[in-house]
């Protein structure tokens, strides 16, 4: 996604109005989609960006694209900053509102936000949208996608995105629990799904398959590997990503821990070094 570029505001649906946070970058792509969601004067807006100075006037235009006056309530996918951190200012903007999310533990109090609890199950009504939320850990412990009931398409959050693959971080990130979320989303045979990054994914069941295949390949690369002698990380990076830029390797290199993880769990690999000891390399069991 690094050179993938967006409107700042654009209608996906009759429904959805999404605005970009403003917050481009390596993990990002062009920022993070936020949505305007509902029919109705007042709106449901799911994730509210980085907190950029950028971003509200931009969210003012869209109101106004989407013919709307003003916004319900925030919903938020889950507590990563490009997600939550905009929901003071928009606050500050717009006056008192609920937000909700699934807590986090030690992870939400730092944002200082009085939070609604929701998660599996939860439903969230606005004139002319409803949304259903479906716990999906894997990127985050937090996280949680949408049904939008009335189009059956899914707001994915982090989990799939328009462009690229997903990051399962080594705080709150399980790659066998991301695997079984994108199961999950597959039961939901979305027809469309609107990311939190990059653009509307058009054949939602296709996108997902195609990301179970990926993280197979990976894994699969990745014991190939290692059947060849104990690597660490930086050097299974260099191998499976040596056609990709040196920017993108830090979060290869999470996205490879996470495999080895899985596998360890599985029994399949193990250290072949100290842990204690950098760098740790692997071998298989």
């Amino acid at each position: 996604m690094i050179d993938l570029r967006l409107p700042d505001v654009d209608r996906w649906s009759d429904r959805v109005v999404v605005a970009l946070g403003q917050n481009p970058g390596v993990f990002t792509g062009p920022g993070t989609n936020t949505y305007l969601i509902g029919t109705g004067k007042r709106r449901i807006l799911l994730d509210t960006g980085q907190g950029r100075d950028a971003y509200l006037p931009i969210l003012d235009t869209a109101l106004e694209q989407a013919g709307c006056e003003g916004i319900q309530e925030i919903v938020l996918t889950h507590g990563h900053e490009d997600h939550i951190g905009g929901a003071r200012s928009v606050i500050e903007r717009f006056g008192a509102m609920r937000i909700s999310k699934r807590p986090w533990a030690g992870f939400d109090d730092r944002h200082g936000l009085v939070i609604t609890p929701i998660g599996e199950g939860s439903v969230l009504r606005t004139e002319g949208a409803t949304l259903r939320a479906i716990h999906t850990p894997g990127h985050a412990e937090d996280h949680l996608c949408f049904v939008l009931e009335e189009e059956g398409s899914l707001f994915s959050g982090d989990n799939v995105l328009g462009a690229g693959t997903t990051v399962i971080p080594s705080q709150g990130g399980d790659l066998l629990q991301y695997l079984n979320t994108l199961d999950r989303l597959l039961a939901q045979k979305p027809a469309v799904i609107y990311p939190a990054h990059g653009p509307l994914i058009r054949d939602g069941e296709g996108k997902i398959r195609e990301y179970i295949a990926h993280r197979q390949k990976r894994e699969d690369q990745i014991l190939t590997a290692l059947g060849e002698g104990p690597l660490a990380i930086s050097e299974l990076v260099a191998r499976i990503y040596a056609n990709y830029p040196d920017s993108l390797h830090q979060a290869a290199g999470e996205s490879v821990g996470s495999h080895l993880r899985k596998l360890e769990n599985e029994g399949r690999v193990t250290t072949a070094t100290d842990r204690d000891v950098a760098p740790v390399r692997w071998k298989l069991a």
